[in-house]
């Protein structure tokens, strides 16, 4: 902790009528939400939906503070605030509502008053604007398709519109009180599932690293990458890989990751000699990892915890090696365009030292080591990352008070009342910042799945996830390759107006049922290739939101930014074709079998980037390159002869190379 304190973020609401005002609105909302959520988590647990209508309720209002509601550019003007005053109205009338009548709403059982419907429909309509400003456009209109889908039918609000819906997707419809019970009443609209994790899990742990970016473990980790891998030929390069494997650990945001660490990684990269639109994709790419890196995995972990009834450490620990397959797949392709360049390290003088960086931000590594043991004594995600807040904040405390008491003396600076009272401002002021970021970086997330809990809704009422089963297995033919492409696709089409935590909740209710029940997929694999599946958004033309992040910061077109990032990410689709198809890297087994499925993965990713770069050790011909890609698809097939032999062929080819670059002369720098 230091005493100087960064400037303060200027959200889209300082541009209002009133800034000033509006800023200390959010800040007061942001800092009330934290330490709820401190609260809860770790003193006084409250029950579902005395926990999930409060922390919905200031959410929204803090979204229509953030958000003006025609756009951050414009100023609110009279008609901006009256239209926010009617909502932040219908976010406190959301909460509010459950919290004062909940029992006896309970004691209704089904039979809903007049008054319940009403604030329903207030409360759906109060999500899907809150969704609208903080999460975009798309996940509000997909929301207000899932309603009217379960209004169409001969006894639903929309009979002519049930008329028109293919055969497969026809249902009986459903009255707005029907649909507005099952959304704002019961536990599988709004307060389902999704929100219920938000609401708990991810906050808190999203709050984590708001401290841990607040006191500066972003630049420890990046710093420690540096240090370690800066003077390796493309050293920047790896070291934005590395850096963006441990800011995974804190943002769970593969576009945060992007601008946090590429701001320092991507001029270093174009300054060895990357091409401006490799650096942003090699960024882009490594950033993404990020989401799927554990413990936090952009929040993932928690969901599929929570929809697959296995412990959160369980989820941790399987997720463990194929994220390092990911990233070693990253790490090799900028190896590789390393070597083709001919490119050379930074010199030692222009690199951190690992053993300063260490001695400056040890103590960063502390509350991690807490929440791992923590989360092996078996407690509640929920109570580990309240007890690593407040480990963070002690460390930062703690350090920086023998600073301030023991070593500053020694350097001049004296201890006086005067200055005291300064640092004790100061650092009260970086604990409201800590808390202010932890609660604006948590809104999109929430307002997500909150819109998601209403798809899920719609879903289990209509029995909509049957029939896209059904749609699933009649035109993949009952073949799994062509499921899992399809898949893939869906995934696409809705990462580009979702984010990745909606994507995944929402695929995974439509396409889950089927990929176990159909085609034998083990339940715990079909949803993490969901969520990886989930992640391809970000790097994916012609929506790439990582990718265009890195080329704003590099300099580059957006597109072939993009396209670079397509492709430096590719294990993000194999691994789990991989994991479909060879399972015991994730459910477990023999021994043997499982380190030998992890070796030939490991060995095929690593062939499939040399055969795509067309390079290894040295240049690679088209023969040896075709040779790697068919026994890239023996090794992928489950069966153990197929397997040797593409092992074999790989094994050949880059012997081959290898043998073929010590005949040839090096490539010298330039």
């Amino acid at each position: 902790m230091s005493e100087s304190t960064p400037p303060p973020v200027i959200m889209p609401g300082a541009n209002s009528m009133h800034p000033r005002i509006v800023l200390w609105c959010i800040t007061m909302v942001a800092v009330g939400l934290s330490l709820f959520q401190l609260y809860s988590a770790g003193i006084q647990p409250l029950g579902l939906f005395y926990q999930r209508s409060i922390h919905l309720a200031l959410i929204m209002l803090l979204a229509f503070l953030m958000f003006p509601a025609f756009g951050p550019k414009r100023k609110r003007g009279v008609l901006g605030w009256s239209i926010d005053l009617i909502f932040f109205a219908g976010a406190l009338t959301t909460g509010g509502y459950l919290v004062f009548f909940l029992d006896e709403i309970i004691s209704r059982a089904g039979f809903w008053s007049d008054t319940d419907i009403l604030v329903a429909c207030i409360a759906t309509v109060t999500v899907l604007e809150a969704s609208r400003r903080a999460v975009g456009f798309g996940m509000t209109v997909i929301g207000l398709l899932a309603i009217i889908y379960a209004f169409a039918g001969p006894r639903g609000e929309l009979p002519w519109l049930g008329e028109w819906m293919p055969g497969i997707l026809e249902h009986r419809g459903y009255t707005l009180d029907r649909v507005a019970g099952q959304l704002y009443l019961g536990q599988e609209g709004i307060f389902g599932l999704p929100l219920g994790v938000a609401a708990t899990y991810i906050f808190i742990f999203v709050l984590f690293g708001a401290f841990l970016e607040s006191t500066g473990a972003g630049k420890f980790f990046i710093d420690m990458a540096y240090a370690a891998t800066g003077r390796q030929r493309g050293g920047p390069a790896k070291a934005a890989v590395l850096a963006s494997a441990g800011m995974g650990s804190i943002s769970g945001s593969a576009i945060a990751n992007v601008v946090t660490t590429g701001a320092f990684t991507i001029p270093l990269m174009k300054k060895l000699g990357y091409q401006p639109k490799q650096a942003g994709g090699i960024e882009a790419a490594a950033s993404t990892g990020g989401q799927i890196m554990p413990p936090l995995m952009g929040a993932g972990a928690f969901l599929i915890a929570e929809y697959t009834n296995t412990p959160y450490l369980e989820i941790v620990k399987i997720s463990i090696l194929p994220a390092i397959m990911y990233f070693a797949t990253v790490y090799l392709f900028v190896h590789i365009i390393a070597l083709k360049q001919g490119m050379q390290g930074l010199a030692k003088s222009e690199l951190p030292q690992m053993r300063q960086v260490m001695k400056d931000g040890w103590h960063f590594l502390l509350p991690l080591a807490v929440l791992v043991w923590l989360l092996a004594m078996s407690m509640s995600p929920m109570r580990v990352g309240y007890y690593a807040v407040i480990s963070i904040l002690a460390v930062a405390v703690l350090r920086y008070a023998v600073w301030y008491f023991f070593i500053a003396p020694k350097q001049g600076q004296q201890v006086t009342i005067s200055r005291t009272k300064g640092v004790v401002w100061a650092g009260l002021v970086k604990l409201v910042q800590g808390l202010e970021l932890g609660a604006r970086n948590a809104v999109a997330v929430s307002m997500a799945c909150a819109v998601a809990g209403i798809i899920v809704g719609v879903v289990g009422l209509t029995g909509l996830g049957l029939k896209f089963s059904s749609m699933m297995l009649a035109f993949s033919g009952g073949n799994l390759v062509l499921a899992l492409v399809m898949v893939l696709l869906a995934s696409l089409i809705l990462g580009m107006g979702l984010p990745v935590t909606a994507s995944y909740i929402v695929l995974i209710v439509l396409v889950g049922p089927a990929l176990t029940a159909e085609f034998g997929v083990p339940l715990l694999i079909a949803h993490l290739v969901v969520f990886w599946y989930s992640q391809d958004s970000n790097v994916t033309p012609p929506i790439a939101l990582a990718g265009f992040a890195g080329a704003a910061i590099a300099g580059s077109k957006p597109m072939e930014t993009g396209f670079q990032a397509w492709k430096f990410a590719k294990g993000l689709y194999l691994i789990p074709l991989f994991m479909v198809f060879n399972p015991e890297i994730i459910i477990g087994g023999p021994v043997l079998v499982v380190v030998w499925n992890a070796v030939i993965a490991i060995l095929a990713l690593c062939a499939f980037a040399a055969a795509l770069e067309g390079y290894l050790f040295t240049k690679m011909s088209w023969l040896p390159r075709l040779a790697i890609s068919g026994a890239i698809v023996g090794v992928f097939y489950p069966n153990l002869l197929t397997e040797i032999a593409g092992v074999a062929v790989m094994v050949v080819a880059i012997g081959a190379n290898w043998f073929a670059s010590k005949q040839a002369p090096q490539p010298t720098s330039g």
